[in-house]
């Protein structure tokens, strides 16, 4: 897309943002675009989650409407909470008030079949479609997820995948096809601390078959890393961690692997501290000094 003219976009949590005031994040949207980041995004999870969140296009509104220049995406919509022409006319209707400013993705299937599911999404949103174009963008993780986007989107959102995983979507994709890994980071030199943190979020259900688990093992990670949380090699894998200059090297890691832009998403206690994170991280990525 081409309305993201730099390497780097934030991720926030849904959770977090739903702690968080409008008041204080209309404040720490427009000083995340001051830091000069180039977009700014945030999940959905499924209505039966207990992360929680906001509605997907209420909250992207808030963000664009706190902003002038962001880039902001859904990262992601989640397809279970809203029929497809609901879909397709969120999105539509934000990409026509802000006009080169949204990025739609979507995912978030489960059950047999996913992928079938998901074509079949898309198709009902086609079938809808009105109004002003917006890009697409899906949340694919293996070959034939990529092998869906590279014919039905844009490209791909991958989430909490390492570096070697964008690397793969590159290939599947080709050249053309747009790459948005996220990239969870926390500024702690303790690796005890940091690999807490990650664990922390994500408890213990990663031994079970899910597609990320699936994904991890297609990467060459196995049970004993999965089991009971992730190990050292996956955390430190899924995970930047360490002063500025070893977190700036793993996001820039991912570019040399063939990614278009790069979201960070820092690992903190609430919307304020993440931002006091991105402030720290963004005169190496963005030259920006507050």
């Amino acid at each position: 897309m081409d309305a993201i003219r730099g390497r780097f976009g934030v991720w926030v949590a849904p959770a977090t943002l739903l702690n968080t005031p409008v008041a204080v994040q209309r404040e720490q949207f427009a000083r995340i675009e001051r830091l000069g980041y180039a977009s700014l995004w945030s999940g959905e999870a499924p209505a039966a989650s207990n992360f929680g969140g906001r509605e997907a296009f209420a909250q992207h509104g808030l963000m664009l409407a706190a902003t002038e220049r962001l880039v902001v995406g859904t990262g992601i919509a989640n397809i279970s909470m809203r029929a497809p022409a609901a879909m397709h006319s969120g999105a539509a209707t934000l990409a026509e008030a802000y006009p080169d400013r949204f990025v739609l993705g979507l995912g978030g299937q489960s059950g047999e079949r996913p992928l079938t599911m998901l074509r079949e999404y898309l198709d009902a949103m086609d079938a809808a479609s009105w109004g002003v174009p917006y890009p697409r963008v899906l949340a694919a993780l293996g070959p034939k997820a990529h092998r869906l986007a590279r014919e039905r989107a844009g490209g791909v959102h991958p989430f909490l995948q390492p570096v070697e995983h964008t690397e793969n979507a590159r290939a599947a994709l080709g050249p053309d096809g747009l790459l948005i890994p996220h990239q969870a980071v926390v500024l702690e030199t303790d690796p005890d601390a940091a690999r807490g943190r990650l664990r922390a979020l994500f408890g213990a259900g990663w031994a079970g078959d899910n597609p990320y688990t699936r994904n991890f093992r297609r990467l060459g990670y196995t049970d004993d890393d999965l089991r009971g949380g992730p190990s050292d090699r996956l955390a430190d894998a899924l995970l930047a961690w360490g002063d500025e200059p070893e977190v700036v090297k793993r996001l820039r890691a991912h570019l040399d692997a063939g990614a278009d832009h790069v979201l960070v998403h820092p690992l903190a206690p609430d919307l304020v501290s993440a931002v006091d994170q991105l402030e720290r991280l963004a005169p190496a990525l963005n030259g920006a000094r507050g």
